[in-house]
Parts: structure tokens; sequence; C-alpha cells
């Protein structure tokens, strides 16, 4: 076993009940400025059965991911549509479908800044409000590699770490390849009216949130 795979694990070991109460901290949160109830429709862009624990109603969701990305069988007190598709190119959707479009962690994901206007595209036609929450560049630890203050590492550095993860680590080296980070001024740019909110953790920016109702 690596030396780097036993930081990684012991950062995911660590991190687990800390992300669990920062879940439902925020989730809570969205069920109260969402104004969520048991007759609302909701898509979850990219999204798991496991993070809709927190709610004790029973929901109607709809599940949007990659195919093979979510475990269905997975048991749960809501009522889950699962689509596979990606979520910068809905189809089978019209306009306004649901009441709340739901994205947590994901527009970071998706690609190059084009790829995240057409998410945020889809989003905005969804939906009639939505929620759409991505981590801050300004929080000490990243989220995906447990790397301290990872952005603002010059270019060249970050990719010396990738180079020796990916002989190692190559599929979750994808996965940290592939993740972007988006700050709140495109957040803001992206939806224009929505209302930022700042996620923070005694203090610092943990994540930013677009929300429009």
């Amino acid at each position: 076993m690596s030396l780097e795979f036993m930081r990684i694990h012991t950062f995911y070991a660590m991190l687990k009940p800390f992300s669990a109460r920062m879940r439902r901290k925020r989730m809570n949160h969205f069920f109260e400025a969402m104004n969520i109830s048991t007759d609302k429709k909701i898509i979850d862009l990219g999204g798991h059965q496991k993070i809709w624990n927190a709610a004790d109603l029973p929901l109607q969701i709809t599940i949007l991911n990659l195919p093979g990305a979510v475990n269905t069988s997975e048991h749960a007190q809501h009522r889950f549509v699962f689509v596979e598709g990606d979520a910068c190119d809905v189809r089978g959707f019209d306009d306004n479908t649901f009441d709340v479009v739901f994205s947590n962690s994901v527009i970071e994901h998706v690609g190059s800044a084009h790829d995240r206007a057409k998410f945020a595209r889809e989003v905005r036609r969804l939906g009639k409000s939505y929620w759409v929450q991505t981590p801050s560049k300004f929080f000490p630890i990243e989220a995906h590699n447990g790397m301290p203050f990872w952005w603002f590492y010059p270019s060249w550095i970050r990719k010396r770490f990738i180079d020796r993860w990916r002989r190692n680590l190559p599929a979750w080296t994808e996965m940290v390849e592939g993740t972007d980070i988006v700050s709140y001024s495109e957040l803001r740019d992206l939806f224009p009216e929505a209302k930022i909110f700042v996620e923070k953790f005694y203090g610092i920016p943990k994540s930013y949130v677009a929300i429009h109702v």
C-alpha cells in the first residue's frame, strides 16, 4: 500500500463525520429556503440518494446522472425516479417541468467554462426554482484530494502532483484532474437572477450556493 493511498484513505475517513454534519446543515438550509414540501417535484442533477437521507418528509425526486453512477437498489424513504443522461444537455423534460432543481458539488466537475454555462442553462430551464452549490477555493483543505490550499499552487506544481498520483491511483486522479473551481463571480454570472449564499465554517467560506426561488 502506497503512502499516497494511506494519506487519501485517512483523509476520507477523517472527512466523513465532518461531511455528514455539514451536509445535514446544508440540507436543512435547502429545505427552509426552498420551502420544500411533499408535493414539490425535484430534480437532482448529478446527485445520489444518500444526501436525501436528511429529509424526513417523503419526497418525489428525479435523479439524473451518468450511466452506472447511481446505485438504484439503495433503500430510501423517498420516491425516486432514476434517469441516465448529461446534465449539460438534458433530454426528455420540457421547460419548468420541476418545481426545484437541486445540484450539490457537481458544476465543478462538468468540464470547461463552456460546459458550465450549458449546465447553468439547463438548471434555469428545467425548474421554476433552483439551488446550485459548489466548493469555495478559500477553504483551507480541498475537499476532493485533501491538499491544503490546492487552488493557490502554481499550475505546474499541481501538474507534478497529478502526474505522481496517476501512477498509483489512476481512477482517483482522473476525478481530481476533472475537477475545476467555480468562483463567486462566475457563479453570479452563470445565475444572474439568483442570490449567492456563502456557506461558512468558523468564518471561512466553505462553499457558494446560487439560490433562486
